[in-house]
This record gives C-alpha cells, structure tokens and sequence, in this order.
C-alpha cells in the first residue's frame, strides 16, 4: 500500500486511520506553502514526528519542565557524541543520569502530539506515505541529535480524534492565526470536513435501529447510485463511497459506534495509490485484516480469476453485477436486485463464498446471439470466455468519457486469459513496462515502471512488433528474454501471448501474458485479439479528437 495526493481531498484524520488500521510501516510526508512535516510509522503506530515550523527539541523541552538543567543535558550530548551518536538522548539521560524513564516517556509523547496536532491545520498541500517495513530504531540521530522517538508508539485514531478536536475547537474561538502555540499557520485555513467523520464515538448519534446500516465502495457513480438506491428500499442506511479510503474510515467510525456494519466491496477499480485493477481486493485485505467478523459481499461486473482465487483465501463471497451498458435496462437491475438482497441475507447469517465457474460456453453464447434457444445437456462442454464479456468490454471502450482508460480495461480483460500479463510501451527506440497484473511482488508495479528492453535487441517482442499480429509462442532462451521473464519473478513459461497494439499503422503498446505459476496451456485468445484491435482503433479515435480540438478556434 502506498498513499500520494492532495491534502484538500485526503485530510490528515483520515491518513492517520488508513495507515493505523492497514498497521504499515514506514514515513508520511506533508507539504503546505513552504512548509514540511513528517510522522515515522512502526506497524501502524505512530513513533516519532517532526514539523519544519515546530523547533522545539527533546533537551529544550525537558529543561523547561524542570526534569534536568543546562549542565546535565549538555553532559548527555557530550556522552552521546563521544558514542558516535549510537544511542538516542533519552536512553543516554535514563541510563547514564538516571533520569525517570517515565518523565522522558511523558515529554517524548507531548512532544509527538504536539507535532501532530499542529499539522491537522494543513488543509492545502500534498501528502505521500513511503513504506518502509524496517524503521530503524535510531533514525539520523547524528544529524539531529536532539530527537525523540517512542518504541510503542502512539494510536493513530486517537491522534485523529484528538487532532480535528483540538483544531476546529481552536477554529471556532477565533484562535487559529499566523503564529499559534504551534505555529502551524502562515495565513487563515480551513479544517477539512472529513474531520465530521473522525468524532469522538460519544459525538455520533447511533444509527436508527430500523435501518441496518450497509457501505458500499464502487468506482462507478451509475452502478453506485442505482445499488445504494435499491438497498435503501430493502431496510438498509446505505454509505456509498467512490475510494477505498473513505470506505475504511467509514467502515472504522461505524465500527466505533458499536454497529456492525454490512460491506458491499467492487472488485474491480484502481488501488488506494492509483495502480493496478484490483483495488477491491486491497480493501477487502484491510477489512479481513482489522473488522474479521463484519459480513463482506463482494461485487464485479465479470469473472476474474486472480482475484477470485484471493476471495476464496479470504472466504468472502461474490455476486456479478449488471454492466454499465446494463443499468438502463430495469429488468437487468430488477433481476440483479432480487439476487443481491437474498445473497446479502446469507452473508449476515454467516454464508461462505458460492462455488462458481468463471467461464461460459461460447457456442451458447453464439446460440443466443442468433436467436435460437438452448438445449439442455447433461453432458460436460468445454467452455471457454464468452462473446457476453467482450461485448460489455467493448461498450465501455467505446465510451467517450473513458479518457485514459484503454490500458486499464486492456489488463482487465486479459486477465480472464492468462494469470499475469504486462502492457508494454512502445517507444522510439525502447520497450518501456506501464502496468501489470498477477505478479506476486509487493514491488511490481515499481519494478514493471522500471523495466526496459532496447528495441534494436531481440527479444520476444521483436516479431510482434515487426508482423504487427498476436502470437502465442515459447520463449527462446536469449539474454534480454531473460532479463524479462528475471524482472517478472523468475521462472521460464512453457507458452507466452504477445498482442500488439495498433494506432496509426504502428504499435504503440504490446500485452505480454503468462500462466504462471501454474504453467498450464494458454486457451483461445480470439475475443482478447479482437478487444486489442478495437483498443487500437479506441486511441486512434481519442488522439484524432484531441487534434482537432486543438485546432479549433475554442482550443487555441
């Protein structure tokens, strides 16, 4: 997991329960008009924090509140420095001065706080959170020789909790101006409203007992509108979300309350840091990982393997959805309603995951594409991905509002092909990795981003490029195949896929795709070459339109 943006859409609260409840390690970083803030996470615990505008340090501190005077402290950083900086000041000043331990634990966690609340007055700026699974114990103490660090570490919630009172309290008195005790502010802010979410659980009036309350995450406004609307009807107070962010929090303040609410979870939408397609899984790992006992219902608009296989891990169950095209459809929405409510029942009284395919028969679905009805047959066919689903995903690429996301619906339907794929870009004079997904690497999107290939060398991509045809093949064992199938994981497939992407009689893009690490044949990949040729034709049509807005008179 990693978090980037704005502050003026993610406010600090909410930062703070994310990290608490996903208990990640590593530093959040803050900057607002010239100024930096940082708070150092250790499992989700909050263990130190530094502001460019708060200068007080550890030592300044302790001699004001009369726990040691000038001498011993400079006796302490003089200990310390003739260590090579290897201790931290309060373990020098505990162990060597016999100073209580406690009064430096009280300090060190005002100081903390202090340090905190003064950035919840931060409502412009931007925000990034870096994961870092081992944070040392001693952090650049040479370079700051005065800090202060907690190994328990302090609960995040209550810091967001205290953090928004503490500030709209200071807002409300008039008391926020340009040099406060924290001396946070450089002109008048505004507390961000998702501060109303972060109440203390004695504030939030309980939800009407009538009403069992429901939260709903999909990235979609239609699908997300026409499924909380339906559920307010059938004896549920539905909270829809767009983002997986304000999903947790919600689900965490609901949780607070003493309700045990319901989660409805999309499958298929980008992560909390923007990547991949399976955001949905993401949050149902948090939600598994800190509300074990909440009923979860997962949704989708078609089948995905990898992602199924992690639901079964989970024992969280899934209902397909209606697509886009779909929702005008009231029969469609009606059908899928009266499937939703009863599965939704089963999941509250402690129903597992259904046992599904996720293949259909494609001369079935030629059968009802021509009319004809289906005859019944007790005997096993082979089944392969439908007409039906490229048809949905064909509906969507068409879609004007789509904007930048023909990569994405690329890896989306590749996904019921292979089990990891990559898409490439096609450069000048390299292959450049853009996104991926089924690679077991809690680096690989990173990794992929980094991954380059000269175009001038051979290597799998070379035919395709040249034929400009798909083709299914197996590896030969040269030094930049290699090098690729090195930066996926390692191992070496049997059978790759390899479909170009064609704009202007040239191949802008190429999907790379594997069965590992199960190793098994690749099926028929016929749909997914016909959804990679309209791909194509989708960003010849996106950049034609944008030069001629460019060229009329209302873009110049």
């Amino acid at each position: 997991m990693s978090l980037v943006g704005n502050l003026e859409d993610l406010g600090l609260g909410e930062i703070l329960q994310i990290v608490s409840l996903s208990r990640k390690s590593g530093i959040l970083a803050l900057h607002s008009m010239g100024r930096e803030g940082r708070i150092l996470f250790r499992q989700g615990q909050v263990i130190r924090a530094t502001s460019s505008i708060f200068q007080q340090n550890l030592g300044e501190t302790l001699i004001q509140q009369g726990i040691i005077d000038l001498p011993l402290l400079k006796r302490a950083l003089a200990a310390q420095e003739q260590e090579g900086f290897s201790e931290r000041l309060g373990t020098i000043l505990v162990n060597r001065f016999a100073v209580s331990v406690d009064a430096i634990e009280a300090v060190v966690r005002e100081q903390i706080e202090g340090v905190v609340y003064s950035l919840f007055a931060w409502a412009e700026g931007t925000f990034d959170f870096e994961l870092q699974d081992n944070v040392a114990a001693i952090d650049d103490i040479k370079m700051d020789p005065l800090q202060f660090m907690l190994d328990q570490g302090l609960n995040p919630q209550f810091l967001a909790m205290e953090g928004s009172r503490i500030v709209d309290e200071r807002r409300h008195r008039g008391e926020l101006s340009d040099e406060d005790h924290y001396g946070t502010l450089q002109h008048e802010e505004s507390v961000d409203v998702a501060f109303d979410l972060l109440q203390a659980p004695s504030a939030v009036q309980p939800a009407a007992e009538k009403n069992r309350p429901l939260v709903l995450v999909d990235d979609d406004a239609a699908t997300r509108e026409a499924i909380a609307a339906m559920l307010g009807g059938s004896g549920y107070e539905v909270f829809a979300f767009e983002k997986s962010e304000a999903t947790l929090i919600k689900i965490d303040t609901i949780y607070r309350e003493g309700a045990r609410p319901t989660v409805l979870v999309d499958l298929i939408m980008p992560r909390m840091d923007g990547s991949g397609i399976l955001g949905g899984v993401e949050l149902l790992e948090l939600i598994r990982n800190n509300f074990t006992e909440l009923p979860v219902l997962a949704l989708a608009d078609y089948h995905n393997r990898d992602a199924e296989r992690k639901l079964t891990e989970m024992g969280v169950p899934l209902i397909l959805k209606p697509r886009k095209a779909e929702l005008a459809d009231r029969d469609v929405v009606r059908e899928f309603g009266d499937r939703l409510v009863p599965e939704l029942a089963r999941v509250e009284a402690g129903g597992g995951p259904v046992e599904g395919s996720d293949k259909v028969n494609i001369g079935d679905e030629l059968r009802m594409e021509m009319g004809e009805e289906l005859a019944s047959s007790p005997d096993a066919v082979e089944q392969s991905t439908g007409l039906t689903l490229l048809r949905g995903m064909l509906e969507e690429l068409n879609n004007p509002a789509l904007g930048g996301g023909i990569i994405l619906l690329i890896l989306r339907f590749a996904a019921e092909f292979v089990n990891r794929a990559v898409i490439f870009l096609v450069k000048h004079d390299e292959i450049v990795g853009l996104g991926q997904f089924g690679i077991n690497d809690s680096e690989a999107d990173v990794k992929i981003r980094n991954l380059r290939i000269p175009r001038g060398e051979d290597s799998l991509f070379s035919g395709v490029i040249e034929s400009h045809l798909p083709a299914k093949l197996a590896p030969a064992d040269s030094r930049w195949n290699r090098h690729l199938l090195d930066q996926l994981g390692g191992g070496f497939p049997a059978e790759v896929f390899l479909g170009p992407v064609v704009s202007e009689e040239k191949v802008v893009a190429v999907l790379y795709g594997d069965n590992l690490p199960e190793g098994k044949a690749i099926g028929d990949t016929d749909s997914l070459e016909i959804f990679l040729s309209q791909a194509g034709l989708a960003m010849e049509k996106a950049l034609l339109q944008r030069r001629l807005k460019e060229k009329s008179p209302e873009g110049m």
